[in-house]
This record gives structure tokens, sequence and C-alpha cells, in this order.
């Protein structure tokens, strides 16, 4: 590792700190760095607030120090007035000549404007260290970005014999049949602290009964997204309690109210496409599929997905509902306890 990779390195283990918290804005880090000896970090922490480059500056104790500096991020600096003022400005206007970026920024009103400006003002600038890093510390932002959908992580848990459900009969209780111990619970937790929407089809919702919420981590509950093409939901249901923003995708017109929004979308069509433009209008980054096994599968079946995370617990169904498969090789398989996780990048 050389010296650059070294500080970008230090700006991506800065910019995970604002992981969940940052949409719609991206994870970036940031250090400045004279004789080899950093002298100032930050990272974006939420959207609104200071970007990385602003709280690296703003660290710095002595600023004449700046033009004889370097300052590194992760992500190429802003050149636009959003919420806050551009941080190629800011750069410039401290007197910092050297300025090393991990990635071009994919968003079509900064995309290589940033890294224009410094020229142009004399900084002399050095792009593409731990590039392949860089893309995947965003991997939410640049498929949101390039891609015109939200990036999209499938996620169930099946039994040692291949069942991610028992055979429900009229009178079962409404709640999980659960298969994955109390860790990879706490994962899925985790998981859902990290992403912007869970969403869950008609069967899961009817027979889990679901909050989708987080309980055993800390962090914002994400945007409940519900298929529900005939409303058949009843009102008293957990996804319907008004607590969470929720999205309801169905045929049927009905009127939103503070936390429940209902999108109408055309069941006869491309079901997939309209669920990700629902969820790009809504600006939606990230989604996590969580069931259930005709949901997951469609999305298999269309190729319309980045990453999964399969939990095998060690319990045995012997008859019930197939899980979805997957032709590929996991790429890291981990043990939790006594479940088996297992992790694809498509």
């Amino acid at each position: 590792m050389n010296i650059h990779e070294k500080y970008i390195n230090r700006c991506i283990q800065l910019a995970k700190n604002g992981l969940g918290t940052t949409y719609p804005n991206p994870l970036v880090g940031s250090v400045i760095v004279l004789n080899n000896v950093i002298i100032g970090e930050g990272w974006h922490q939420k959207s609104g607030e200071a970007h990385a480059e602003v709280r690296a500056i703003n660290s710095v104790k002595d600023k004449s120090q700046l033009k004889n500096a370097t300052i590194y991020v992760s992500l190429e600096p802003c050149s636009h007035f959003g919420k806050t003022p551009p941080c190629s400005n800011l750069i410039v206007d401290n007197g910092i000549k050297n300025v090393v970026i991990g990635v071009i920024d994919s968003n079509s009103i900064v995309s290589g404007r940033g890294v224009e400006y410094l020229k142009a003002n004399g900084c002399n600038v050095i792009v593409g260290v731990l590039e392949n890093e860089c893309l995947e510390l965003n991997k939410r932002f640049f498929a949101f970005h390039t891609k015109n959908r939200p990036f999209i992580i499938l996620k169930w848990a099946e039994t040692a014999d291949g069942f991610i459900d028992k055979i429900r009969s009229g009178d079962s209780e409404n709640s999980p049949n659960w298969i994955s111990n109390s860790f990879s619970q706490q994962f899925v937790h985790k998981m859902r602290a990290a992403e912007q929407a869970v969403l869950v089809g008609t069967t899961t919702a009817l027979n889990d009964n679901p909050s989708l919420t987080i309980r055993s981590w800390a962090g914002n509950n994400p945007v409940r997204v519900v298929i529900d093409k005939t409303l058949k939901l009843p009102e008293n249901y957990n996804l319907l309690d008004g607590t969470d923003k929720t999205i309801v995708l169905t045929e049927k017109l009905v009127n939103n109210s503070a936390n429940l929004l209902f999108e109408v979308i055309d069941f006869e069509k491309n079901v997939l496409a309209q669920i990700c433009n629902v969820l790009y209008k809504y600006e939606i980054q990230s989604v996590i599929i969580e069931g259930g096994s005709k949901t997951l599968q469609s999305f298999i079946d269309d190729n319309l997905w980045d990453e999964a995370f399969v939990f095998v617990g060690n319990t045995l169904f012997d008859k019930g509902l197939k899980s979805p498969k997957i032709k590929k090789t996991p790429i890291e398989i981990q043990k939790i306890s006594a479940d088996t996780l297992k992790f694809y990048k498509n």
C-alpha cells in the first residue's frame, strides 16, 4: 500500500461511521496530511450538515498549515450549492493545492465538475486511488445514480432441509416460524439500520404480521414497503399502524395519511420495474427484500439484485414452502453460532 492508498483507506474508515445516517447523500471521509502526519479529519454525518471536507478543514487548528498540506477525500468534492456550499470552493479558498480523490462522483450534478474546478484554480489533483474500494463504499449511491434504482439486497432464512416456511392453514397463528437464531436475527436488525427500506410481499405480511423495524440494534427504522395488490392486510396489522413511513404498492386508489403512502401500480405489467420506479421516486437508495419466497424468486429470476444474505438454520421442517434458489456460488460463508450465513454478490 503506497502513501496515497494509506490515507484514502483512512478516508474510507471514517466514511463508514455515517452508514445509515447520510441518505440521500453518499458516505464520504476526508483527511488532511502535512509531512506524513494527519492534522485534520472528518466524515459526513447527516444530510444537510457539514460535508467531510468541511469537517476535516475545520478540525485543523492552525489554518496556515493548509497551504502546504494535502487533502484526501474518498469521493470527488461537490461543486454545486445544495443544502451546503460546494466543497471544491472551500478547498481552493483555504489555499490547499494538493488534492487526492478516491473516485469520481456519479451524480450528474457533480460528476467531474469538482475536479475541473480544482484544476482550473491551480490545484494538483490525483484521481482513482483505491477506486474499487471507494466504489464499494458507496455501492448504494452509485446504483441509485447510474441504474436509476435502489441497491437491492435479498435476505431470507431457510431450514437445513431447504424450507422457508411451514405449510400454513387457515387457523395458523399470524407470526413468523423462526428458523434462525437470536444472533442472526440481531444481524438482520443491524442490516435494517444500514439500509433505507425493507420490502415484503402480501403473503409474508399476512402470515407473519411483521413490524420490519429495528428492535435489537441502534439506528433509524427503514421505510417499510409492502406489496398488497387488493389491500388484503387488516387495518390492525403492524405495517399499517402509522408509526413509521410505510409504502403500500396496490392496484387501488387510496388516500394517503401521514406515514401511510399508497402507490398505484399496474400488476398486469412489469411489477418489479414499477417497484423500482416507486422507490426511486422516493429517493430510496437501498432496499432489503425480506420475503416471501415468490417475491424473492421473482427478483432472482429477473436478475434484479445486487447482494443476497441467506441464513441457514439447523432446524428441519420436513415439508413446507421451498426456499428461493440462486444459481451462484456464495463468495463468503460464516457461522453465526449454530446458523450458517451465505453471502452472494451478483
